[in-house]
């Protein structure tokens, strides 16, 4: 796990077996911007829970909370907790490189290494195991074949990553980040920047995914958000408004707010 032996559990806290995320009085400051305000949500083992609402709301704030991504900024301050598996994502012993690794991130736009196909894939397997070359290579045939383009790029691992289109490279990122067993996979936008046709691709692998890892999906989109997620949470200046099963939350919400902002009244 990405703790160390001695790793902090929230006390008394452990993480219920439906439970992939449970994120507990969670507070975040820009400076003194209150970024975030007493979030708590838990999110399911395996399933795709899409978070919604209009910019500047706090979804990729939240979503880069749960690996910590934000940390890279200055001046950003943290309270209440996030556990993953039931361990704290920010106890004092937490191995940010084990983290990163437990919880993948797909970004808007592809971001492939100025590598090779093979490269890219291999990349977090050299890092963070001691396989073999030819366990490496099983690997990652193995992530490419989960992502549906170890055919297409079987005789293309040596070529230049940057070089594929769109889609083949938010294919081959998503590998990236499966190659080395990630629980969960947060995914910012992850269309954002392909075609319709390359989008109904990628939504159409984000349900084959869910089979085994836990998917967070920031989107804009409410039609893709309806198409993917099994449960989703909308959210407003930072707080989260509603969360429940998708079909519910856009048929029936339970809060005014909720049902402006999907009917388009709002946002």
């Amino acid at each position: 796990m990405f703790q160390a032996d001695l790793a902090e559990k929230a006390p008394g806290e452990t993480a219920p077996g439906q439970q992939a995320i449970e994120i507990k009085d969670f507070n975040l400051y820009y400076g003194h911007f209150h970024a975030l305000t007493n979030v708590n949500m838990a999110i399911k083992k395996k399933k795709v829970t899409a978070i919604i609402g209009p910019s500047g709301c706090g979804k990729s704030t939240l979503l880069r909370s749960i690996n910590r991504m934000n940390d890279i900024f200055t001046e950003v301050r943290t309270s209440g907790d996030i556990l993953i598996g039931g361990l704290s994502a920010y106890g004092k012993k937490t191995d940010l490189i084990e983290l990163r690794k437990t919880v993948g991130m797909v970004f808007q736009r592809p971001n492939p290494f100025p590598l090779s196909v093979y490269q890219n894939v291999a990349f977090g397997l050299k890092l963070h195991t001691t396989l073999n070359n030819s366990e490496i290579l099983e690997r990652v045939e193995n992530s490419m074949k989960g992502v549906g383009i170890w055919d297409e790029l079987k005789d293309k691992l040596d070529a230049p990553a940057i070089t594929l289109s769109g889609e083949l490279q938010q294919r081959l990122c998503i590998a990236r980040v499966t190659a080395v067993s990630p629980s969960v996979v947060l995914m910012d936008e992850p269309c954002s920047a392909l075609d319709p046709i390359a989008t109904q691709h990628i939504e159409e692998l984000i349900r084959e995914l869910k089979r085994d890892y836990t998917i967070v999906i920031v989107t804009h989109n409410m039609a893709q958000a309806a198409r993917v997620s099994d449960e989703t949470a909308y959210f407003y200046l930072g707080q989260l408004i509603e969360m429940g099963p998708t079909g519910k939350i856009f048929r029936a919400p339970d809060r005014q707010e909720t049902e402006d902002y999907i009917t388009g009244r709002f946002g």
